[in-house]
């Protein structure tokens, strides 16, 4: 990428992918994104489960009722991990290791898509995460946050276009000032 303007603009929900695999160097790379992402106090609270294989994939795409079954057409996942022992914001941490690996994931032209674990649900009631916990070996004090699906872009998407932006949610010094 040029500049991280068009990085953020190019990134957009990818749920379609190509059957091609992603090399180790594309695999490093993002995972290095993951690793240099910050955490508060540097508590490095996330950890992450990198998924290739079709079996465990397939499984992960029925985690929840909806949003969740591209998982299983992506050549690869991971699966972003809190420890609530470690840090009392893991939420944050993680979801800022979410949105580096899918940014990272852009920037090496890969497609990419997060799918919620936290708080949500499969059909029956089951939580996600313990859905997911049993699919992985998850140790019980770690806590899922997302699912990352990434791969080669199965399809073109358009570029954000900055005529949409919300400019009313911005406000100056006080809620209500523009």
């Amino acid at each position: 990428m040029d500049n991280f303007t068009e990085l953020i603009k190019k990134r957009r929900s990818m749920r379609k992918f190509t059957e091609q695999t992603l090399s180790q160097e594309e695999v490093v790379e993002i995972m290095k994104a993951a690793l240099m992402s910050p955490s508060s106090k540097r508590s490095n609270c996330w950890q992450f489960i990198v998924v290739d294989d079709k079996d465990k994939l397939e499984k992960l795409s029925l985690c929840k009722e909806n949003g969740s079954s591209f998982v299983k057409d992506a050549p690869m996942a991971v699966v972003v991990l809190g420890d609530p022992l470690l840090s009392d914001v893991w939420i944050e941490d993680t979801s800022i290791a979410s949105i580096m690996i899918q940014l990272q994931a852009e920037d090496l032209g890969l497609g990419s898509c997060w799918v919620q674990v936290r708080e949500r649900y499969l059909a029956n009631g089951t939580p996600s995460g313990d859905y997911v916990r049993n699919v992985l070996d998850i140790p019980l004090q770690l806590q899922v946050l997302s699912i990352i699906a990434i791969g080669h872009k199965g399809m073109e998407r358009k570029s954000f276009n900055e005529d949409n932006l919300l400019w009313e949610k911005v406000h100056i010094n006080n809620f209500g000032e523009k």
